[in-house]
């Protein structure tokens, strides 16, 4: 099983977060790219693209996201 890596810079740690999110300016209302975070980046990475008007959702990683990918 492929292991799910925090989109933070610099981080190692396990994601347990997907955050989905879209640049209205670039993509569909219907389109979502994902950023993954762990626990302890969840709060800076949700913030990051809040206060850009980008984040559409966040959810946590669950086992049908592991055998999806």
């Amino acid at each position: 099983m492929e292991e799910f890596i925090c989109s933070a810079k610099g981080c190692r740690s396990r994601a347990v977060w997907r955050l989905l999110w879209n640049n209205p300016k670039l993509h569909t209302p219907d389109r979502r790219k994902v950023w993954l975070a762990c626990d302890q980046h969840r709060e800076s990475l949700s913030s990051f693209l809040s206060a850009r008007g980008f984040l559409r959702e966040t959810a946590p990683i669950d086992d049908r996201d592991r055998l999806e990918e």
